[in-house]
C-alpha cells in the first residue's frame, strides 16, 4: 500500500496565491510560498506562467510579492512590477520592475517605510502606493530621552497614499549604483542613522489624506481620480468607521461620498470608464451579515444595491475586478465557490461553477476574455488555472502516495440545526471496523473546512489518518458558505451552541457504527482553539484536547485583544453591561468540571488572542488536577510564522493524541 506524506513533506508543499493576469491576457504572474528549512523560513516568490511554461522571477532569499502587470500604454507596457526587499540590511518592501525576461528586477521606490500595496498609474508612467506615515520628530526625540513610550489610542501612524514617478525612480537607481555604498545618499546601501532624518524625495504624499488610514484603494482609468476606503485610524476597533472617498489627484483634494451603509466596507473598484465605483458592504454592520455589492455613480450620486433580490445570489458576494464585460465576482456556497461576471442590471454569467471544487482567488484581463484562478478539490491540491486549463503541477506530490479521502457529511445538531462537515478517511476505510475519532475545529468562526486534498496548515491530518484515526472537520454554526441565518446562530450563543454542533457530529458518527466513542479527541486553532477549550471544560466526552491560540476567558480576551469589537458582534455587549453572557461563553467558567488532558500551544507575541488566555487556562487546569502541557512559541503571533514552528506544533499534536487515545509512548513530545 502506498505511504502517506510525512509531516515535513506536507509543511513544505508550496502554497499559491495572488494570480495576476496581464492586460493582453497572455501571461499570468502568481506567488508561490516555499520552505527553506536551513534558514527556518517561509519564502515567497513571484512566478510567471507564459506559453505553457512556469518560471520563477526571484529565488532564495531574494523574495518577491504582489505581482502587477503594467497597462498596455507607456514605455514599459510589457513590464511586471512587484514588491521586494532591497537587501538583507534594508528589509523595507519597495517597488521593483522587470521590463523583460533578460533584465533583473530594478528597484524604483525608496520609501522610508514598508510599501504594503501599490498600483500602476493607468499611463504606465508611475505608481500609486500605500505606506505608513513617517514617524514624527517629537516622538523620535522623546524616545531618546525617556525610552519607548506608547500613548494608547492617541499616537498612531496611518497608512497613507503616495505617488511615485517611474522615471525618477529609474534615475535614482542608476545614479545610486554608480557610486560606492558609503557615498549613496539615501540609497539602500546606507544604514538608517538615528541622528539623520530619513527622507523619500521621490514620492509625493497626498497631504489631504493626512487624517485617514487607508484600507483599500483603486485608480480610475483616467488617472486623475483614486477611490479609497479609509478609517480615522489604524485601530481595528474602528473598522466599522470605514468610509468611501474620492481623491482628485491634480487638485490634491478628497471628498467623502454620502454612503448610507454602516459597518465595514471592502473591495473598492473603479468601473472601466471611471464613472462608477463599487464595493462590498454589511447591510447592518454585523460581522455575520451577508455582504452585498453597492455601485456608486459619481456623475449622478446614485447608489445601486446588487443584493440577492437583484442577483439571485443568497450569499456574501465579493468583486475581484471590473472588466468591460462586467464585474468579476466570487462567492461561496457551502464547501464550493463560484466565479461569474455581474452586470449592473443584476445579470450573472457563470465562468466557473463546480460544486465539487473550491476557488480561492481569481484575476481577469480588462476585456473579460481571459482569466486565471487558484482551485482545489478532493483529488487535487490547489493549482493555478488559466482559462479553465490547469497550468501548475502541485498535485504531482500525490502520485504513488496515499492521501486522506474527504467526504461531505451532514447531521442534525442538538437543536435540530443541520450541520455539515468533512470526514477524513483512509484509502482502505472499512465501515465494519471501529475507528478512533479526532475533531479538528476551524477558526474564524467565519471560515470553512473544505474537501481539498492536503488542505490543512495547522494540524497533521494525513499523519492522524495514517495512524488509524478518522478526522471530522465540522462546519459549525457561524461558518461561511451556509447563509446569513446560519452564520448568526452563534450570536450570544458562543461555546454552548458550538459544542452542540461538534458533539452531535461525534454522536452521529458513533451511531454509524464505525467510530469508537471511548476514543475521541478535539483540537483547533484560534476560534477553533476556543471551542476545543470549551469542549475540554464544559464536557467530559473527549479523551484528549489540544488548544491552539484559543480564548479561555472572554473578559480577559475583551480587554487585551487588538480587535475587541469582535466580542460586541458575537456576545452582544461589553462585559460590564452583560457579564452573564461572557461567563456562559467562557471555558474558565467550567474549569472545575474538566478532566480532559489538554495541550495548550500559543505564541507569546499574539495580539489577536493574547497569551494571557493560555496561561489562565493552564493555571486553572493545573489547580483542579487535570493533566496539562503549555508550550509557548517565542516571537510568534497569532499564526505560524516559521516552518520549524509548524513542524513542532504538528509533531506535538501527533504524539499527544496517539499517547492519550492510542496508548502510545509520549517519547519525543519534549523536542530535543
Amino acid at each position: 500500500m502506498p505511504e502517506y506524506l510525512k509531516i515535513e513533506e506536507l509543511i513544505a508543499l508550496p502554497r499559491l496565491s495572488n494570480p495576476s493576469i496581464s492586460s493582453d491576457g497572455t501571461k499570468v504572474a502568481y506567488v508561490k510560498r516555499q520552505v527553506d528549512w536551513d534558514s527556518n523560513a517561509f519564502q515567497w516568490h513571484v512566478w510567471i506562467y507564459k506559453n505553457g511554461n512556469n518560471y520563477p522571477l526571484t529565488r532564495a532569499k531574494n523574495e518577491s510579492y504582489q505581482p502587477k502587470w503594467a497597462p498596455d500604454e507607456g514605455l514599459y507596457s510589457n513590464s511586471l512590477a512587484y514588491l521586494a526587499r532591497p537587501n538583507e540590511r534594508d528589509r523595507k518592501k519597495q517597488i521593483f520592475i522587470k521590463p523583460d525576461a533578460d533584465i533583473t528586477g530594478i528597484q524604483v521606490s525608496y520609501a522610508t517605510e514598508d510599501i504594503t500595496a501599490f498600483q500602476w498609474a493607468p499611463s504606465g508612467s508611475g505608481f500609486f502606493f500605500v505606506s505608513r506615515e513617517v514617524e514624527a520628530k517629537p516622538v523620535k526625540k522623546r524616545r531618546e530621552v525617556y525610552g519607548d513610550i506608547e500613548y494608547v489610542n492617541r499616537e498612531y501612524r496611518n497608512n497613507t497614499l503616495y505617488y511615485l514617478d517611474l522615471q525618477k525612480g529609474l534615475e535614482k537607481n542608476l545614479q545610486a549604483h554608480k557610486l560606492p555604498k558609503d557615498l549613496r545618499e539615501g540609497s539602500e546601501g546606507k544604514e538608517s542613522n538615528g541622528n539623520k532624518e530619513e527622507k523619500d524625495e521621490l514620492s509625493v504624499q497626498f497631504t489631504c489624506l493626512k487624517n485617514l488610514h487607508i484600507h483599500d484603494f483603486d485608480v480610475a482609468s483616467s488617472g486623475n481620480k483614486v477611490a479609497l476606503l479609509a478609517a480615522p485610524s489604524p485601530s481595528l476597533s474602528e473598522q466599522d468607521k470605514i468610509e468611501v472617498y474620492i481623491l482628485n489627484v491634480d487638485a490634491n483634494e478628497v471628498k467623502k461620498l454620502d454612503v448610507p451603509f454602516i459597518g465595514v466596507k471592502r473591495n473598492i473598484l473603479f468601473s472601466p470608464d471611471s464613472t462608477c465605483v463599487c464595493f462590498t458592504y454589511f447591510r447592518t454592520g454585523k460581522w455575520f451579515d451577508d455582504k452585498y455589492i453597492a455601485v456608486y455613480n459619481l456623475e449622478t450620486n446614485q447608489i445601486t444595491e446588487l443584493t440577492a433580490d437583484v442577483t439571485g445570489i443568497n450569499e456574501c458576494v465579493f468583486p475581484l475586478c471590473w472588466t468591460t464585460k462586467g464585474i468579476l465576482i466570487w462567492w461561496q456556497y457551502k464547501t464550493s465557490s463560484n466565479l461569474a461576471l455581474l452586470k449592473l442590471n443584476g445579470e450573472v454569467t457563470p465562468l466557473v461553477a463546480d460544486n465539487k471544487s473550491y476557488i480561492q482567488i481569481a484575476s481577469s484581463s480588462l476585456d473579460g476574455e481571459n482569466f486565471a484562478y487558484i482551485k482545489g478539490d478532493s483529488k487535487e491540491c490547489y493549482e493555478l488555472y488559466y482559462n479553465d486549463t490547469r497550468v501548475t503541477s502541485q498535485s504531482d506530490i500525490l502520485i504513488n502516495k496515499a492521501f486522506t479521502q474527504k467526504e461531505i457529511i451532514e447531521w442534525s445538531s442538538l437543536d435540530g440545526t443541520k450541520v455539515e462537515g468533512v470526514l477524513c478517511k483512509p484509502v482502505d476505510f472499512d465501515s465494519s471496523k471501529k475507528y478512533p475519532l479526532l475533531v479538528r475545529v476551524h477558526g474564524g468562526p467565519k471560515s470553512t473546512s473544505l474537501p481539498v486534498a492536503l488542505d490543512d496548515n495547522t494540524y497533521p491530518i494525513e499523519s492522524f489518518v495514517e495512524k488509524g484515526f478518522l478526522v471530522l472537520l465540522p462546519n459549525y454554526r457561524g461558518s461561511n458558505g451556509y447563509g446569513e441565518n446560519f452564520r448568526s446562530l452563534n450570536y450570544q450563543d458562543l461555546g454552548i451552541g458550538d459544542y452542540a454542533d461538534v458533539i452531535s457530529g461525534v454522536d452521529f458518527l458513533i451511531g454509524q457504527g464505525f467510530v469508537d466513542g471511548d476514543k475521541t479527541g478535539v483540537m483547533g486553532w484560534s476560534q477553533g482553539g476556543y471551542i476545543s477549550a470549551f469542549c475540554a471544560t464544559y464536557s467530559q466526552r473527549f479523551k484528549a484536547t489540544s488548544v491552539g491560540a484559543g480564548i479561555s476567558n472572554w473578559v480577559t480576551y475583551y480587554v487585551s485583544t487588538d480587535i475587541h469589537p469582535f466580542t460586541h458582534y458575537y456576545l452582544g455587549d461589553t462585559p460590564w453591561n452583560d457579564m452573564e453572557v461572557y461567563r456562559k461563553a467562557s471555558p474558565m467558567t467550567y474549569i472545575k468540571n474538566s478532566c480532559t488532558p489538554t495541550l495548550i500551544q500559543h505564541g507569546d507575541a499574539d495580539k489577536r488572542v493574547p497569551v494571557s488566555n493560555a496561561y489562565e487556562l493552564y493555571r486553572g487546569l493545573c489547580d483542579v488536577g487535570v493533566e496539562a502541557e503549555l508550550v509557548i512559541f517565542k516571537g510568534m503571533g497569532h499564526g505560524v510564522n516559521k516552518p520549524g514552528v509548524a513542524r513542532a506544533i504538528w509533531k506535538q499534536n501527533l504524539i499527544w493524541f496517539c499517547h492519550h487515545i492510542l496508548g502510545e509512548s509520549i517519547e519525543g513530545f519534549y523536542l530535543d
